[in-house]
């Protein structure tokens, strides 16, 4: 394996941030120096198989994206259960100045039926948000990749992992509010958890939120970014197709760089 990471060997450098609004991210840097209350605490999960990164790694690069956003590859050809597996491609851009160091690639699963949508500023995620999949039949995928230093005063070669910077709490109850477009509240969190990832060694923080829309979000750390996945989707959405968003929360990973 390490040969695969070796030879899978993504490099981007994108321009510095530009400014972070003054206000953004104030909740949780207060939530941080404070502290966070409430929520419930789930039952620790079983991890999700890592048998895709293997598949994915075994793969060539699947293509090069320039620095201009829009519809970008990375998609492996579907399963047969209908699941193609995304791996951020070497030279992608956000397209929003949303770091100022190499990205490690981030993977997760998806639907064939999915597509990937342009990002805006707009969005939820603002300029950090990396890239977006839609499905009007199942729902709604985002990724945010944000520096560390928004969060811990560090180095700017900083190698840090998710529990260094915040606990379960602090996390959704800080930074859940870019995420949901709200104030997170106790009784939305039906459960929250650490999941190790066996491969990276890697510690993901998973959350379910109930309300409107039904939110699952997957988050980790690794050199200097913060990565969190979501995926959401209304009443009708998660009812029918639970299953399958649960599937690409569980397999999103970060490969690490050797």
């Amino acid at each position: 394996r390490v040969s695969t990471f070796a030879t899978y060997d993504v490099a981007l450098w994108s321009t510095m941030r530009a400014h972070v609004q003054a206000n953004r991210g104030a909740h949780l840097r207060a939530c941080v120096v404070s502290g966070c209350e409430g929520g419930l605490v789930g039952r620790r999960k079983a991890m999700a198989s890592t048998g895709w990164l293997a598949l994915a790694l075994s793969r060539p690069a699947l293509a090069i994206q320039g620095m201009t956003a829009g519809r970008l590859p990375g998609l492996s050809e579907p399963d047969p259960d209908g699941f193609s597996m995304y791996m951020r491609p070497e030279g992608k851009s956000g397209g929003h100045g949303i770091g100022w160091s190499e990205i490690p690639p981030y993977y997760f699963k998806v639907p064939s039926t999915w597509e990937e949508v342009p990002v805006s500023i707009a969005d939820l995620g603002g300029t950090e948000l990396d890239l977006r999949f839609k499905s009007s039949e199942d729902g709604d995928l985002a990724v945010v990749v944000a520096p560390v230093m928004r969060f811990a005063d560090i180095g700017f070669n900083a190698d840090v992992r998710i529990e260094d910077l915040l606990n379960l709490e602090q996390l959704i109850y800080g930074f859940g509010p870019e995420l949901t477009g709200d104030t997170v509240e106790p009784d939305q969190i039906v459960d929250m958890h650490v999941d190790k990832d066996a491969e990276s060694g890697l510690s993901f923080y998973k959350y379910e939120l109930v309300g409107s829309p039904h939110m699952l979000v997957s988050a980790t750390a690794f050199k200097n970014r913060l990565y969190i996945m979501t995926v959401r989707a209304n009443g009708r959405q998660w009812r029918k197709s639970k299953d399958k968003l649960r599937t690409m929360v569980d397999s999103f990973g970060v490969v690490p760089k050797i």
